[in-house]
């Protein structure tokens, strides 16, 4: 191998990866028919196109209903709002996540309560998340994180014999699959993200599924400004809402996205098991574990594990630092544990939490913490959309890195 590109040698890698956002005609006719149409926003309430893509979405996932929204992280919140999680509840959330997943929680009044993951998968540990449990827990949130999913059935089982409510935030998990059921589907409330990054994308917005009727009522009332229109009025009582609609032009560029997901996570599933055949057995490099359940995976960001001893000792970033160098993009501290996360500010003006007796040092997570700190190195999404020979490239890349890892530490 060459000398490092870190250290002035050629750069392996010096073209592009595939674009991301990926779009073409499709996006444009359906830009322009939105335009044609004249009615551009949310209201009335879901209007045209957000309707049509509400019911396109929530049957890809297998849900019932879906009702559309700004952003993933306002999904979250219409969720539990929608299940009626308040001020004085507390609601179990992975430590290992977006900041999102427990912001939503304190913006409702309500505790997250952190609990550690899986070191097989990444996502949220039933074993820690029932350690958690107090009188006051009313839900859990699990995130579909690191191409897994989290272990449904035994977390659904915990729900339903402690009277929970179970929410999935889908914010990675557009295709995938547990026991042939969509992830969207499988608890009471999922939420997705349809953000610039996500595998599905309008540059912002979201979406809330579900099977019960009544949640799907409660969800779009809170959506337009706390309205109960005829036909989604199927509750008691009025609901303080605000405008979380998503506009015309997002829906019809996502009916556009939607239309092409499964090619394109059947091509990002063929394309990581390249990665996985060319970097096997190479020495302090591995992959999280698949749970045959999963039985269709979602690639949005792919973990490689890395083993810092395996490199004689040469630290993850440092190794990220080099890889970088050579053109392939990738992330360590893509998260990091929610109570060190400098996003989950403690501040009395914005955080309606702080202040009081909520307490982040309380909190311990060594899994989430190791994976954030030395372990994990991720992936996006759209390096496994391009070519074979990409992908060689990203492997090559590891390669020339771990054989030259002497000039790093030198």
């Amino acid at each position: 191998m060459s000398k490092l590109a870190l250290n002035g040698g050629p750069r392996l890698r010096t073209q592009p990866f595939h674009r991301w956002p990926h779009w073409g005609e499709a996006e444009r006719r359906a830009l322009e028919a939105v335009l044609d149409a004249g009615s551009w926003g949310g209201y009335p309430a879901p209007n045209r196109f957000a309707a049509a893509f509400a019911e396109q979405f929530a049957a890809a996932v297998d849900a019932a209903w879906g009702v559309c929204c700004t952003n993933g992280s306002v999904a979250i919140e219409l969720a539990l709002q929608a299940a009626g999680i308040g001020p004085g509840d507390e609601v179990i959330v992975p430590a290992y996540t977006f900041v999102a997943t427990a912001s939503s929680v304190a913006f409702c009044r309500a505790t997250p309560v952190f609990c550690d993951v899986e070191p097989a998968r990444y996502c949220i540990d039933p074993a820690a998340a029932e350690a958690a449990i107090t009188e006051r827990t009313r839900a859990i949130i699990v995130v579909h994180l690191a191409c897994n999913m989290a272990d449904m059935d035994a977390i659904g089982a915990l729900a339903k014999k402690h009277d929970l409510v179970l929410i999935e935030d889908g914010a990675h998990a557009h295709g995938h699959r547990w026991n042939g059921r969509g992830a969207g589907s499988l608890g009471d409330l999922a939420t997705f993200s349809f953000q610039t990054s996500k595998l599905l994308t309008a540059g912002e917005g979201g979406i809330v599924t579900g099977n019960d009727p009544i949640l799907r009522d409660r969800v779009a009332s809170l959506v337009n400004c706390g309205r109960k229109e005829p036909g989604w009025d199927g509750f008691e009582g009025q609901m303080l809402g605000k405008n979380s609609r998503i506009t015309e032009f997002q829906a019809a560029l996502l009916s556009a996205q939607l239309a092409r997901l499964d090619e394109q996570t059947a091509r990002r599933q063929e394309r990581t098991a390249r990665l996985e055949a060319r970097l096997a057995g190479m020495p302090g490099i591995g992959f999280t574990e698949r749970d045959p359940r999963n039985d269709r995976r979602a690639i949005y960001q792919f973990i490689v594990k890395y083993d810092p001893a395996s490199f004689d000792g040469l630290p993850r970033d440092r190794f990220l630092e080099a890889l970088r160098a050579e053109g392939v993009p990738a992330e360590g501290d893509f998260y990091v544990p929610l109570f060190r996360d400098e996003l989950f500010a403690m501040d009395p003006r914005t955080n309606p939490i702080a202040g009081g007796d909520f307490d982040l040092e309380a909190f311990s997570a060594p899994v989430a913490t190791r994976a954030a700190y030395e372990e994990a190195i991720w992936l996006p999404h759209e390096l496994f959309l391009g070519s074979e020979a990409d992908v060689d490239a990203i492997a090559d890349a590891f390669a020339k890195v771990r054989e030259s890892r002497a000039e790093l530490s030198a």
